[in-house]
């Protein structure tokens, strides 16, 4: 007769430890970087706050400026991961992203060609405008990229990877040489507009930009995290994922179009933000797995706590000068860039 084995302990049955989801953890973390961030700064406010002693004046400044500069922190960053985790899935490669593949490039010179030729457009004209020349221009990119994506696609083992980059190259220099010609023509004025706002900056947060950014932002995330299903289907191969119904072209008009609405909104309004859409994405995958189920929403909360700290630090670690936070996402993503191309193979 077979011996049954001992009954458990009821303590290892009807209390068992779940693990917390990491969404919930980068929830708590974003909630917990936008505490800190809106209470720091070289004026004091966190005392002032905390103790509920803040004058009028202060108060004022909180809500003017700080909490404006974090509403568009926050959005920036989810736009900028989130897009750099759908294009990581799209081209089916960990280092695709709109910096990167020059989307970001391609919406800065539209709007700095906004800026300059256009400069008496003030008002809601001005701002919708720079909004629509940053979609446009990381739009007709996209389109660029992805059909030499696509043929890079046909050739040797690893081509495609060095496709994407050699193309990337070649339209960040398209754009930084379009960039010198306005600058060369542009007045002293917008000389030093251009300069602040190419090296990436959150200080130009005003309640109605942010409003605005506000309203489109939600319909270029929800256009991504649509497409999670989508492209777990896409990792298994062109073939098999037509094979379960998968309607490719479709996809990729959707991711692109998405991507294109969140690069150029955010570049209009906070210049250009480096890595943000690559780093996030690709750290996250390792820890999360390939999945977009949850990779896509993690990656929209960890850029917006990757950016609100990285704001944060700009505008304390010079005080009183403050550093443009694009520098500071290029020095941490720089050498993680560096790192991830010495781990890829060269092609046969």
């Amino acid at each position: 007769m077979k011996a049954q084995a001992p009954p458990r302990h009821p303590r290892h049955t009807a209390f068992r430890v779940r693990r917390p989801s990491p969404l919930v953890g980068l929830g708590v973390a974003l909630i917990l970087a936008l505490g800190w961030s809106a209470t720091s700064g070289p004026l004091g406010l966190s005392w002032a706050m905390l103790s509920g002693d803040a004058s009028d004046r202060a108060l004022n400044i909180w809500w003017q400026l700080r909490v404006p500069r974090l509403a568009l922190g926050l959005a920036v960053g989810m736009l900028l991961a989130g897009s750099g985790a759908a294009m990581q899935g799209l081209f089916r490669n960990p280092l695709a992203d709109p910096t990167l593949l020059g989307m970001a490039s391609g919406a800065g010179l539209a709007v700095a060609a906004w800026i300059v030729m256009l400069d008496g457009a003030g008002g809601a004209l001005g701002l919708y405008g720079q909004f629509v020349a940053g979609f446009l221009g990381a739009f007709s990119v996209g389109l660029v990229v992805f059909a030499i994506g696509a043929r890079g696609h046909t050739g040797a083992a690893g081509g495609a990877l060095f496709t994407l980059l050699l193309a990337g190259l070649a339209i960040n220099t398209l754009a930084a040489a379009g960039g010198g010609v306005l600058a060369f023509i542009a007045d002293d004025q917008q000389l030093r507009q251009l300069s602040l706002w190419g090296m990436g900056s959150l200080a130009n947060a005003l309640w109605p930009a942010v409003t605005a950014l506000w309203m489109a932002a939600p319909v270029a995330l929800w256009g991504l995290y649509r497409s999670r299903h989508e492209l777990d289907l896409l990792q298994l191969g062109d073939v098999t994922a037509h094979g379960a119904g998968l309607d490719a072209p479709r996809l990729r008009r959707r991711v692109v179009l998405a991507t294109a609405l969140g690069v150029g909104i955010s570049v209009a309004l906070a210049g250009i933000i480096g890595f943000l859409g690559l780093l996030i994405p690709h750290c996250l995958r390792l820890w999360l797995g390939p999945g977009h189920r949850r990779l896509l929403p993690a990656s929209m909360l960890g850029g917006g706590v990757l950016l609100i700290v990285a704001d944060g630090l700009a505008r304390t670690l010079a005080n009183p000068a403050e550093i443009p936070v694009g520098l500071l996402t290029s020095l941490i993503g720089g050498p993680y860039f560096l790192w991830l191309l010495l781990r890829e193979r060269p092609p046969c």
